[in-house]
């Protein structure tokens, strides 16, 4: 184009290019831009409107859960907890722990989640929950999406209170590799569900408080 314009010459491109190639003639090339990339790839996230809008005193089980992560410090390293809580009985439903933050995190969380359909879960909108393949194995299941407002950690009160509890009680801290924290974390879960009783839960246990509220709603 510029030969043709300033100086006159007409010559095809093609033959430009073998003349280029002929003496090892190399133009700049613009690079894609990463953070255009990273951007583009962004804008295929997605939020949901916050529909559980704090409504946390549920009285059916199964119908309302919230999720999350949290990071577990031991040894100079750190393991992955995702957890799903029901809200109306305060029970623990699916967890998975990794020693990486990887999409499997949720996604192998919320495959446990295959009978409780037409329910509703919440989140926050981190990376992990606005996810397209999180989404769409939400959508799969037939289960509805609600999230916090952003940076208002209070929207999912429920599940923070737990990771507070298990994070008092267990002395995960003390673990020297992943092995050793699992099953301490699989025992806790358990003594949650069955053996701690909530003042808020009529003094039962969060198992024994969704047979009540199922027998109540019989």
């Amino acid at each position: 184009m510029n030969l043709s314009r300033k100086k006159k010459i007409h010559m095809n491109h093609k033959k430009i290019i073998r003349i280029m190639k002929k003496y090892n003639l190399a133009t700049k090339i613009r690079r894609k831009n990463p953070y255009k990339a990273i951007m583009k790839k962004t804008q295929e996230h997605r939020t949901f409107e916050n529909k559980l809008d704090r409504a946390f005193t549920q009285t059916i089980p199964y119908k309302f859960f919230c999720t999350d992560i949290t990071y577990l410090f031991y040894n100079n390293r750190v393991a992955y907890l995702s957890v799903v809580k029901d809200i109306a009985s305060g029970e623990v439903v699916a967890w998975h722990l990794l020693s990486h933050i990887t999409m499997e995190l949720v996604l192998g969380t919320i495959s446990k989640m295959k009978k409780y359909q037409n329910a509703l879960i919440h989140s926050d909108q981190g990376f992990h929950y606005t996810n397209p393949e999180y989404i769409e194995k939400v959508s799969t299941l037939e289960m509805m999406q609600s999230m916090s407002k952003k940076g208002s950690c209070i929207d999912n009160a429920p599940i923070e209170s737990f990771f507070g509890h298990l994070k008092d009680d267990v002395d995960y801290k003390s673990c020297k590799t992943f092995e050793e924290l699992r099953p301490l974390i699989e025992n806790y879960i358990q003594y949650y569900n069955c053996d701690r009783a909530q003042w808020d839960k009529n003094k039962m246990t969060p198992v024994e408080y969704r047979d009540h509220l199922l027998a109540v709603n019989a």
